[in-house]
């Protein structure tokens, strides 16, 4: 089960999200990200979660939400970016689990302390979804597979 982790950096949500889904501590996840340091800045951007979360397991990618993907957003353990909005004026990361969506700073804006928790809504419009191919999404899995003696389509 996924755990409620806390940011501890005022842009911090995207390592409190890679600790709850690896199931390690925030400084843990933290040493994971090529450029910490962006946590008290800029934050990240989904190419370097994956690259933080593919060092610990291989399999993450990240994509554009669309119609075509949105049923992503119901994977347990997928790490969703919100756009930027009134609310939060960077975006935010949140992560699915079985009790909702794990929001890393639940009582923005107040960081005296942060604190988070779960939530049954998405607070915002997802743009950006992170997810594992190799084990939530059997769907999305490419639909050729290369074996030692022919090539092969799944379904077919």
């Amino acid at each position: 089960m996924i755990s409620s982790v806390t940011q501890e950096d005022p842009a911090g949500c995207a390592i409190a999200c890679v600790a709850a889904v690896l199931r390690t501590s925030y400084r843990s996840a933290k040493r994971l990200f090529e450029c910490p340091e962006h946590a008290s800045s800029r934050g990240f951007y989904c190419r370097e979660i994956v690259h933080a979360l593919n060092k610990k397991q291989a399999g993450y990618t990240f994509s554009k939400v669309s119609e075509k993907n949105k049923q992503l957003l119901k994977e347990m353990g997928c790490i969703v970016f919100i756009e930027k909005s009134r609310k939060y004026p960077l975006g935010h990361f949140l992560v699915k689990t079985k009790k909702g969506w794990m929001n890393p700073w639940i009582n923005f804006p107040s960081i005296t302390p942060a604190q988070s928790g779960f939530q049954q809504k998405l607070p915002g419009k997802p743009k950006w979804v992170i997810e594992n191919f190799g084990v939530n999404t059997p769907a999305f899995r490419p639909k050729f597979s290369i074996s030692k003696t022919r090539l092969s389509r799944r379904g077919a």
